[in-house]
């Protein structure tokens, strides 16, 4: 079996954000070119695990943080190693200080359509407290370049920062909307072991406010919302996120990139030097792998349904699965009151209440 979607990790930032868990750092002398010779070694090695692209996913990191003479060589390699279907959906994320009218011609040049947007937030203060380089006035320079250029334009906004209120996340959506991005993504803060937040003990306010906001807000502007953080235009859904909900096949490539290829979950050494040493040595640079099976790659399976409006359809399932799991789901999901699941004898689905306590309930299938 091959996989139709790949994911890019660039690893780079220009700074860390407090709040961020994601593996990225800031470049070394020299680690933009040690990145892409040993990216195009693992793509040499992973290509034969993909076929036709459907999506390609570039995140990090900060892609954006890349020189347009290093994405000339990605895009050199990515074009000697893949093909791709004519409708195929290339995303590329950017921060709003570190992209340049040089990227946007580049990417318009390839085949990238759609470009996902840090923005986070349009406050001066919510700004400075993420530790952001840019400013809402960059953010939407930004999105205006991006939409001339022809891309589809995803924002990135979070919420349930210390001290903010439904007023403040208001302003942050209406200044959103106002510039009429395709896609919108909403995230609440959370703090993560490891991250520079985590030492200062904040007292986070309670975000089921503002996302419930965000579920009203939304849709009244056009945006539905088709999974637990997504909301977008009609025919704008993210076509790369929707494959991990499906519980598709993905090729992951780059440091602390993962996988799924035939049932298995892989993750890539998180460090650009242990990365960049794995390939080099002539290897790959896998540091982990399970196998999913049987009920667990059901239970898997039914709660990445479960973050979509579509939810899970039983006779899909079933066939993908066995009758026997899904019975055993199905079971577990009759506990909950159907104001949060939504249910009849082909699909379930979570109702907008029940995404609002999403958690609750993919811990309780999982």
């Amino acid at each position: 079996m091959t996989a139709s979607s790949v994911y890019i990790h660039v690893p780079f930032c220009e700074s860390k954000c407090p709040y961020c868990a994601f593996k990225s750092a800031l470049k070394g002398e020299g680690d933009e070119e040690l990145y892409i010779r040993t990216v195009a070694g693992e793509i040499a090695l992973r290509s034969a695990e993909t076929g036709r692209i459907e999506t390609l996913y570039i995140g990090g990191g900060t892609p954006s943080s890349l020189s347009v003479d290093s994405w000339r060589a990605l895009v050199d390699v990515i074009e000697s190693s893949f093909s791709f279907s004519d409708s195929a959906e290339v995303t590329v994320e950017a921060n709003p200080n570190s992209l340049t009218e040089g990227h946007v011609s580049l990417w318009r040049e390839w085949r990238v359509n759609r470009v996902s947007i840090g923005v986070q937030s349009f406050s001066p203060g919510e700004l400075s407290f993420l530790g952001r380089l840019h400013t809402a006035g960059q953010a939407a320079d930004a999105a205006a370049i991006c939409m001339e250029a022809g891309f589809a334009v995803s924002f990135d906004l979070m919420f349930g920062l210390p001290g903010t209120t439904i007023r403040d996340w208001a302003e942050s959506l209406r200044r959103a909307v106002t510039l009429r991005p395709s896609h919108i993504s909403v995230y609440q803060l959370t703090i993560e072991p490891g991250t520079p937040f985590y030492e200062k003990k904040f007292n986070l306010p309670d975000g089921y406010g503002q996302y419930r906001y965000a579920q009203w807000k939304l849709p009244k502007k056009g945006y539905c919302q088709y999974e637990v953080s997504g909301f977008a235009l009609p025919g704008c859904e993210c076509g790369h996120n929707m494959n991990y909900w499906a519980d598709g096949e993905y090729v992951g490539i780059g440091p602390a990139a993962w996988s799924y290829v035939n049932g298995a979950r892989r993750e890539n050494a998180a460090s650009l030097a242990g990365y960049a040493r794995a390939i080099e040595e002539g290897g790959d640079a896998l540091v982990f792998e399970e196998r999913l099976t049987g009920e667990r790659a059901a239970r898997q399976a039914a709660t990445l349904a479960l973050r979509t409006k579509k939810g899970i359809d039983w006779d899909a399932f079933k066939s993908r699965y066995g009758e026997v799991f899904a019975e055993a789901i199905i079971r577990d999901l009759r506990r909950f009151p159907d104001t949060l699941v939504i249910s009849d004898e082909r699909r379930t689905a979570l109702s907008s209440a029940g995404m609002r306590v999403g958690n609750t309930i993919w811990s309780d299938i999982i």
